[in-house]
């Protein structure tokens, strides 16, 4: 891991953070769990951008992830009152990231913090060109992920996020009107999907697993069945991927604990530490 980050980086300085999120995100999930799911991609889209340094946060735009971004300014605004200056946004989110999936029933895994906020925040460029879309082939994701120093068992595990939450027509629809190149699509769902998606309907969402509040491991036989939502999830069962597709749908275990030791190494993913960066007061 990065030296500066730690798992007792707060303990002097702000060892009430974690219960102050964990309260929180409690609080807000009572009301509406699906927020769990945006949460959860902030995280990844920010540390797929340019590393974990919180500079994704002020690109933040759409509906739902806008509402996962107000949870996070909640936490903000109640660790500011505890401990003035201190905690950073990039902190806030990763800890928020596994809080969120523990609230749906998934695993914990160890959160390392030390992370400063990057001042500038990720051009919407950078930000589209790195984040993995939708519609990427197997050779693409694998080329994407390896980048980062993430193996395949990583892109397998992490594409297990999918077991929360919505996912609006556009990011699916040229599945179902264009056709896709070497696509498989399960042809019942095919035709109930462009029943609720139809070319008038861009942003209607759409559950990505049959189980979109629980964290479990129905994703991987949705995608074994033909019935993934996206592209680029059916396209987990090419080539060698396949192998961990059958294991994670075989064995909820297995997958938990991929699924978290891969989160471990995406938070270490090029954060700012020490000197760099800075703490900044509103996410």
């Amino acid at each position: 891991m990065p030296s500066e980050l730690s798992t007792s980086f707060y303990a002097n300085t702000c060892p009430d953070f974690p219960q102050i999120a964990r309260s929180v995100i409690r609080s807000e999930f009572a009301n509406d769990s699906r927020s769990s799911a945006s949460i959860l991609k902030l995280h990844f889209r920010d540390c797929f951008a340019q590393g974990c340094d919180g500079s994704l946060l002020p690109q933040v735009g759409d509906g739902r992830s806008t509402k996962g971004l107000k949870i996070i300014n909640n936490i903000k605004r109640a660790v500011e009152t505890s401990c003035p200056e201190t905690v950073s946004c990039a902190d806030i989110l990763a800890l928020s990231a596994r809080e969120s999936v523990i609230a749906l029933g998934g695993p914990s895994w160890t959160v390392e913090f030390g992370r400063r906020d990057n001042p500038s925040s990720t051009s919407v460029a950078a930000a589209v060109d790195a984040i993995p879309s939708p519609n990427l082939t197997a050779t693409q994701l694998n080329e994407r992920f390896q980048k980062r120093g993430l193996s395949k068992r990583d892109l397998v595990a992490l594409s297990g996020g999918h077991s929360i939450g919505q996912a609006q027509c556009f990011t699916f629809s040229a599945r179902l009107f264009n056709g896709t190149t070497g696509d498989s699509i399960d042809p019942a769902l095919k035709s109930r999907l462009e029943k609720n998606c139809p070319p008038t309907a861009p942003n209607r969402l759409n559950n990505l697993d049959p189980s979109p509040t629980t964290f479990d491991n129905l994703y991987f036989r949705a995608v074994q069945a033909n019935q993934s939502l996206l592209f680029s999830d059916q396209q987990l069962l090419q080539s060698d991927l396949a192998g961990f597709v059958k294991e994670f749908a075989d064995n909820q275990k297995a997958f938990c604990t991929a699924f978290a030791n891969g989160m471990i190494k995406m938070g270490r993913l090029s954060p700012l530490t020490g000197g760099h960066g800075e703490i900044r007061a509103s996410c």
